[in-house]
Protein backbone atom coordinates (compact mmCIF):
# COMPACT_ATOMS: atom_id res chain seq x y z
CA UNK A 1 0.00 0.00 0.00
CA UNK A 2 2.81 2.46 0.74
CA UNK A 3 4.06 2.00 -2.84
CA UNK A 4 0.83 3.18 -4.49
CA UNK A 5 1.17 6.90 -3.54
CA UNK A 6 4.77 6.94 -4.80
CA UNK A 7 3.69 5.50 -8.14
CA UNK A 8 0.76 7.97 -8.41
CA UNK A 9 3.08 10.87 -7.58
CA UNK A 10 5.60 9.73 -10.19
CA UNK A 11 2.86 9.40 -12.80
CA UNK A 12 1.47 12.85 -11.95
CA UNK A 13 4.89 14.51 -12.15
CA UNK A 14 5.61 12.74 -15.47
CA UNK A 15 2.23 13.91 -16.82
CA UNK A 16 2.99 17.43 -15.62
CA UNK A 17 6.38 17.39 -17.34
CA UNK A 18 4.72 16.22 -20.57
CA UNK A 19 2.14 18.99 -20.34
CA UNK A 20 4.79 21.65 -19.72
CA UNK A 21 6.93 20.34 -22.59
CA UNK A 22 3.90 20.49 -24.91
CA UNK A 23 3.21 24.07 -23.79
CA UNK A 24 6.83 25.15 -24.35
CA UNK A 25 6.96 23.63 -27.84
CA UNK A 26 3.48 24.93 -28.72
CA UNK A 27 4.46 28.45 -27.66
CA UNK A 28 7.41 28.41 -30.06
CA UNK A 29 5.54 26.73 -32.91
CA UNK A 30 2.38 28.84 -32.67
CA UNK A 31 4.45 32.01 -32.44
CA UNK A 32 6.18 31.04 -35.69
CA UNK A 33 3.02 29.85 -37.44
CA UNK A 34 -0.52 30.50 -36.15
CA UNK A 35 -1.86 27.29 -37.71
CA UNK A 36 1.05 24.98 -36.90
CA UNK A 37 -0.10 21.34 -37.17
CA UNK A 38 -0.89 19.76 -33.80
CA UNK A 39 0.81 16.54 -34.90
CA UNK A 40 4.03 18.49 -35.46
CA UNK A 41 3.78 20.08 -32.00
CA UNK A 42 3.25 16.65 -30.40
CA UNK A 43 6.21 15.17 -32.29
CA UNK A 44 8.56 18.05 -31.37
CA UNK A 45 7.43 17.78 -27.74
CA UNK A 46 8.32 14.08 -27.79
CA UNK A 47 4.85 12.85 -26.85
CA UNK A 48 2.43 10.53 -28.59
CA UNK A 49 -0.89 11.64 -30.03
CA UNK A 50 -2.77 10.05 -27.12
CA UNK A 51 -0.78 12.00 -24.53
CA UNK A 52 -1.15 15.17 -26.55
CA UNK A 53 -4.93 14.89 -26.94
CA UNK A 54 -5.38 13.82 -23.31
CA UNK A 55 -3.88 17.18 -22.33
CA UNK A 56 -5.35 19.27 -25.15
CA UNK A 57 -8.40 17.67 -26.79
CA UNK A 58 -8.53 20.30 -29.57
CA UNK A 59 -6.60 23.26 -31.02
CA UNK A 60 -8.67 25.81 -29.09
CA UNK A 61 -7.74 24.25 -25.75
CA UNK A 62 -4.04 24.29 -26.62
CA UNK A 63 -3.97 27.85 -27.97
CA UNK A 64 -5.90 29.27 -25.01
CA UNK A 65 -3.71 27.41 -22.51
CA UNK A 66 -0.53 28.66 -24.22
CA UNK A 67 -1.91 32.21 -24.00
CA UNK A 68 -2.79 31.82 -20.30
CA UNK A 69 0.61 30.25 -19.60
CA UNK A 70 2.50 33.08 -21.32
CA UNK A 71 0.39 35.78 -19.67
CA UNK A 72 1.01 34.18 -16.28
CA UNK A 73 4.78 34.23 -16.90
CA UNK A 74 4.61 37.97 -17.61
CA UNK A 75 2.42 38.53 -14.55
CA UNK A 76 4.69 36.50 -12.25
CA UNK A 77 7.67 38.61 -13.29
CA UNK A 78 6.14 41.62 -11.50
CA UNK A 79 6.54 40.15 -8.01
CA UNK A 80 9.98 38.76 -8.86
CA UNK A 81 11.14 42.22 -9.92
CA UNK A 82 9.65 43.90 -6.84
CA UNK A 83 11.60 41.52 -4.62
CA UNK A 84 14.94 42.58 -6.10
CA UNK A 85 14.51 46.18 -7.31
CA UNK A 86 13.08 49.50 -6.17
CA UNK A 87 9.41 49.79 -7.26
CA UNK A 88 10.00 52.39 -10.00
CA UNK A 89 12.77 50.33 -11.60
CA UNK A 90 10.71 47.14 -11.22
CA UNK A 91 7.81 48.78 -13.06
CA UNK A 92 10.00 50.02 -15.92
CA UNK A 93 11.72 46.65 -16.35
CA UNK A 94 8.37 44.89 -16.25
CA UNK A 95 7.13 47.23 -18.98
CA UNK A 96 10.06 46.06 -21.13
CA UNK A 97 9.10 42.42 -20.50
CA UNK A 98 5.50 43.19 -21.42
CA UNK A 99 6.68 44.85 -24.65
CA UNK A 100 8.91 41.86 -25.45
CA UNK A 101 5.95 39.54 -24.89
CA UNK A 102 3.70 41.68 -27.10
CA UNK A 103 6.23 41.90 -29.93
CA UNK A 104 7.62 38.37 -29.91
CA UNK A 105 4.23 36.70 -29.54
CA UNK A 106 2.54 38.33 -32.53
CA UNK A 107 2.12 34.88 -34.13
CA UNK A 108 0.50 33.62 -30.95
CA UNK A 109 -1.92 36.56 -31.11
CA UNK A 110 -2.81 35.45 -34.64
CA UNK A 111 -3.44 31.90 -33.39
CA UNK A 112 -5.73 33.25 -30.67
CA UNK A 113 -7.65 35.33 -33.21
CA UNK A 114 -8.05 32.22 -35.38
CA UNK A 115 -9.57 30.09 -32.61
CA UNK A 116 -11.70 32.81 -30.99
CA UNK A 117 -13.12 34.22 -34.23
CA UNK A 118 -14.63 30.93 -35.37
CA UNK A 119 -18.43 30.74 -35.05
CA UNK A 120 -19.24 29.17 -31.70
CA UNK A 121 -15.56 29.35 -30.71
CA UNK A 122 -14.40 30.18 -27.20
CA UNK A 123 -14.17 33.76 -25.98
CA UNK A 124 -10.76 35.38 -25.93
CA UNK A 125 -9.34 35.13 -22.40
CA UNK A 126 -8.88 38.44 -20.62
CA UNK A 127 -5.53 39.79 -19.44
CA UNK A 128 -6.52 39.49 -15.76
CA UNK A 129 -3.18 38.26 -14.31
CA UNK A 130 -1.28 40.96 -16.20
CA UNK A 131 -3.78 43.64 -15.08
CA UNK A 132 -3.33 42.49 -11.48
CA UNK A 133 0.46 42.55 -11.86
CA UNK A 134 0.34 46.09 -13.24
CA UNK A 135 -1.86 47.10 -10.30
CA UNK A 136 0.61 45.60 -7.83
CA UNK A 137 3.53 47.45 -9.42
CA UNK A 138 1.62 50.75 -9.60
CA UNK A 139 0.59 50.52 -5.92
CA UNK A 140 4.18 49.79 -4.89
CA UNK A 141 5.39 52.80 -6.90
CA UNK A 142 2.67 55.02 -5.46
CA UNK A 143 3.48 53.93 -1.89
CA UNK A 144 7.17 54.73 -2.58
CA UNK A 145 6.18 58.18 -3.85
CA UNK A 146 7.68 57.38 -7.27
CA UNK A 147 4.54 57.99 -9.36
CA UNK A 148 1.51 60.25 -9.21
CA UNK A 149 -1.25 58.96 -6.93
CA UNK A 150 -4.38 57.27 -8.27
CA UNK A 151 -3.10 55.66 -11.46
CA UNK A 152 -5.07 52.47 -12.12
CA UNK A 153 -4.11 49.42 -14.15
CA UNK A 154 -6.76 50.47 -16.70
CA UNK A 155 -5.11 53.91 -16.98
CA UNK A 156 -1.73 52.26 -17.41
CA UNK A 157 -2.86 49.96 -20.23
CA UNK A 158 -4.56 52.83 -22.04
CA UNK A 159 -1.29 54.78 -21.79
CA UNK A 160 0.80 51.96 -23.26
CA UNK A 161 -1.75 50.96 -25.92
CA UNK A 162 0.62 52.28 -28.58
CA UNK A 163 2.75 49.16 -28.05
CA UNK A 164 0.24 47.16 -30.04
CA UNK A 165 0.58 49.57 -32.98
CA UNK A 166 4.29 48.85 -33.40
CA UNK A 167 5.16 46.40 -36.17
CA UNK A 168 6.82 43.38 -34.49
CA UNK A 169 8.63 42.52 -37.73
CA UNK A 170 10.62 45.77 -37.72
CA UNK A 171 13.25 47.00 -35.26
CA UNK A 172 10.63 47.48 -32.55
CA UNK A 173 12.83 47.71 -29.43
CA UNK A 174 14.04 51.34 -29.74
CA UNK A 175 10.53 52.56 -30.54
CA UNK A 176 8.94 50.58 -27.70
CA UNK A 177 11.63 51.84 -25.31
CA UNK A 178 10.91 55.47 -26.23
CA UNK A 179 7.17 54.97 -25.80
CA UNK A 180 7.61 53.31 -22.40
CA UNK A 181 10.05 56.03 -21.27
CA UNK A 182 7.39 58.62 -22.16
CA UNK A 183 4.82 56.70 -20.13
CA UNK A 184 7.20 56.53 -17.15
CA UNK A 185 7.86 60.28 -17.43
CA UNK A 186 4.10 60.86 -17.37
CA UNK A 187 3.65 58.63 -14.34
CA UNK A 188 6.31 60.59 -12.44
CA UNK A 189 4.66 63.99 -12.98
CA UNK A 190 2.95 64.92 -9.71
CA UNK A 191 4.66 62.18 -7.71
CA UNK A 192 5.12 63.18 -4.06
CA UNK A 193 8.76 62.03 -4.11
CA UNK A 194 9.59 63.76 -7.39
Amino acid sequence: MSQQPKKDTALRSDAQRNRERILRVATVELTLCADAPLSSIAKKAGVGQGTFYRNFPHREALVLEVYRYEMQQVADAACELLETRPPERALREWMDRLARFAMTKAGLADAIRLVTSAPGGPARPGPTPVMEAAGTLLRACEEAGAIRPGVTADDFFLAIAGLWQIDPHEDWEPRAGRLLDLVMDGLRVGAPGG
